[in-house]
């Protein structure tokens, strides 16, 4: 499908160059205000604001920013909203495409990194180091002292940059693509719905070498995991028997088995089965 294809609206100021912050978002009101403040301390750069089926609320403290809207009437339609965002930045003449979920913030060398490090492969897939944050840290806080990088990652030394043969690892919470390597790649592919296995979809196809970008620190806020979300389990289920037909291997293996144990659903990858209870 064509990426971006589906925005349905956009609005803000004229083009402006550099880095473009792309964000999806829909509800998560308080994450994405606390993530524009963070970004407005920073280094300058453009906000990309994508709502899944609403409009979301940009005022108060933030960058510069543009607002578009994506149909959603079924599940989120994450990588629609993805490719739309990215249209958007590079029509604004970005070099620099930053992609941060609305959960994550920004850590304050976060852009300084991934712009160095796009400066060094720019025909890398860059992505730096996730922290989980405990329940009732704000951004007020001094973020960097709970700095304890997610351990199923790579987390380079500062300003390091590591290759990354595996490329299952990539998820799409932060990273970062120049927008010559963005340009060839086709984006997310729109087939997949709602929660899982787009990222790792596109990670196998863009054809980019992954990178482990040291120091480009983001900070998840804390919520409950989607996946444990009953009407998410659908949607995890059609995503991974999408990526399986594509690819030949189950994505999300560890979530799946926690499904299964669970009992909210029957996985037996040995004999090719997924599906509800």
């Amino acid at each position: 499908m064509t990426p971006g294809g589906a925005a349905a609206r956009q609005d803000g100021p004229g083009p402006a160059a550099g880095v473009a912050v792309v964000t999806t978002v829909r509800g998560r009101a308080e994450h994405l205000a606390r993530q524009r403040r963070l970004l407005a301390t920073g280094p300058a750069v453009r906000h990309v604001v994508v709502g899944m089926g609403e409009r979301p609320a940009t005022g108060g403290v933030g960058p510069p920013t543009r607002v578009l809207t994506v149909p959603a009437p079924g599940p989120l339609p994450l990588a629609t909203a993805r490719n739309a965002g990215a249209r958007a930045a590079l029509d604004d003449g970005a070099g620099l495409l930053v992609f941060l979920d609305v959960d994550c913030l920004p850590g304050p060398e976060l852009i300084a990194r991934y712009a160095a490090a796009a400066a060094r492969e720019p025909g890398g897939l860059l992505c730096g180091p996730v922290t989980f944050l405990p329940e009732g840290v704000r951004p007020e806080q001094d973020l960097p002292r709970h700095t304890d990088p997610h351990p199923a990652r790579p987390a380079p030394p500062d300003g390091a940059l590591l290759v990354e043969p595996r490329r299952e690892l990539f998820w799409s919470l932060s990273f970062a693509v120049t927008a010559a390597a963005w340009d060839g790649t086709g984006g997310f592919c729109e087939d997949y719905a709602g929660y899982g296995a787009e990222d790792t979809d596109f990670a196998l196809s863009c054809g980019l070498r992954l990178y482990w970008v040291g120091g480009a620190h983001a900070y998840h806020q804390h919520h409950r995991p989607a996946r444990t979300d009953p009407a998410r389990v659908a949607e995890i289920v059609g995503n991974a028997h999408r990526f399986r037909d594509r690819w030949g291997w189950w994505p999300m293996a560890d979530w799946l088995r926690e499904l299964h144990g669970r009992g909210a659903v029957e996985f037996a990858p040995d004999r090719g089965v997924l599906r509800r209870r």
